[in-house]
């Protein structure tokens, strides 16, 4: 069993993070739901849950507890909504010049089938009792940048290919694309998480899958041997 805590506390220590990692459990249509989560009092934006989480909240969401029919038809708990799939909603917003730009937008997304999932875990990571499917970190981009190496290319090397848009930054590109993927994203944050969380303008996000979380913990601990530390202490002196 993979020591949760522990790996959140050393990443916490080696990389300076300001919040907690978080775990994410995807729970499949017809699963159990896991018994000594609560479910939130009022329904939450997918990104409200990791923004709680990383606080040291442990919520479970099912379907109809998810504030954004966005995030959570991007999460496969519910049919994503005409106007959004059709572009209007986007559009409307200001986010595209047209609405077959932002249709085009949510066409491409990655995205889980309609009523594949049951409902969300969502916890520090340092809590979780039962094995999650992807640990998201809130960070600055030099926080982020190490973990790229770390999760990626400091065993084998090569290059790390991001995916993003400006919407769905938490949900679809933070969480679904690494669980889909098997490798780590990185998004800037979205027009959603930015209205409706505390995330500070200078703040990022990361997600990564989480059976590689002692692999990317053990590279972790070898950067931080020289690499990291070189790189702090030159820019400290420039």
């Amino acid at each position: 069993m993979v020591d949760y805590a522990e790996c959140s506390r050393k990443m916490v220590e080696i990389l300076g993070l300001k919040y907690e990692p978080v775990a994410i459990k995807l729970i499949k249509k017809g699963e159990s739901l896991p018994e000594g989560y609560q479910e939130p009092e009022k329904r939450l934006r997918h990104c409200q849950s990791i923004m709680k989480a990383k606080k040291g909240e442990c919520l479970l969401l099912p379907a109809g507890k998810h504030a954004c029919p966005v995030g959570a038809s991007a999460l496969g708990l519910m049919p994503i909504p005409d106007k959004v799939a059709s572009g209007h909603f986007h559009h409307n917003m200001g986010m595209y010049r047209s609405e077959e730009a932002a249709k085009h937008t949510m066409d491409v997304r990655p995205k889980l089938e309609p009523g594949s999932l049951e409902a969300t875990l969502v916890c520090p990571l340092s809590k979780v009792k039962i094995a999650p499917d992807v640990i998201v970190i809130t960070g600055t981009p030099e926080q982020v940048y190490w973990l790229l190496p770390a999760a990626v290319s400091y065993d084998h090397g090569g290059r790390v290919t991001i995916e993003i848009a400006p919407v769905q930054g938490s949900c679809a590109d933070s969480t679904i694309r690494p669980y889909l993927t098997g490798v780590p994203n990185v998004s800037f944050g979205c027009v959603g998480c930015r209205k409706y969380t505390e995330i500070a303008p200078e703040e990022m996000f990361i997600g990564f899958p989480a059976d590689k979380l002692e692999s990317t913990l053990e590279s972790l601990e070898r950067l931080n041997e020289k690499a990291i530390p070189f790189c702090r202490e030159r820019s400290a002196t420039t």
